[in-house]
């Protein structure tokens, strides 16, 4: 009969802790990355989330032709090197920050209208037997207007 009073209050304290990770990540976008974005108008969305080294994500966007886009990618200070590739439909890559030493933004311009996907991975210096680090990496999407 315990472990049922129990369950209710361990979900409780996982979400509300979940949450507290997704705001802090927030919060970090907000002040980390969004200056990156320069002179780019944001386009509104904080795409940010916790990784460990060595762990990837996925992120698809759908971008439009005649329009000046700024991708910026920002990891938390306690984080290796944060790698970005991008990648158009057919899977070929348009840009890696790997050959770029690591920059945290590119600016790109589309010829015709067309979803990329983004590959971020946190790289890895640890050594075996050591904890990974982990922690915020935001990715945020500015655009101008053809003039």
């Amino acid at each position: 009969m315990r472990i049922f009073k129990t369950l209710p209050l361990l979900a409780l304290f996982l979400f509300a802790f979940s949450g507290s990770v997704d705001a802090q990540c927030k919060a970090f976008a907000k002040k980390e990355c969004l200056p990156e974005l320069g002179t780019y108008t944001h386009d509104g969305n904080y795409h940010a989330a916790v990784l460990v080294e060595g762990e990837e994500a996925e992120l698809y966007k759908t971008f439009y032709s005649d329009m000046e886009y700024r991708v910026a990618i920002v990891g938390e200070d306690k984080l290796p090197m944060v790698e970005f590739k991008v990648l158009d439909a057919n899977k070929n890559v348009l840009y890696s920050n790997k050959e770029k030493d690591y920059a945290k933004t590119w600016d790109f311009k589309l010829q015709s209208s067309q979803q990329l996907k983004f590959v971020v991975k946190v790289s890895s210096f640890n050594k075996p037997g050591d904890t990974p680090a982990s922690g915020c990496v935001a990715i945020m999407f500015g655009f101008k207007m053809k003039k």
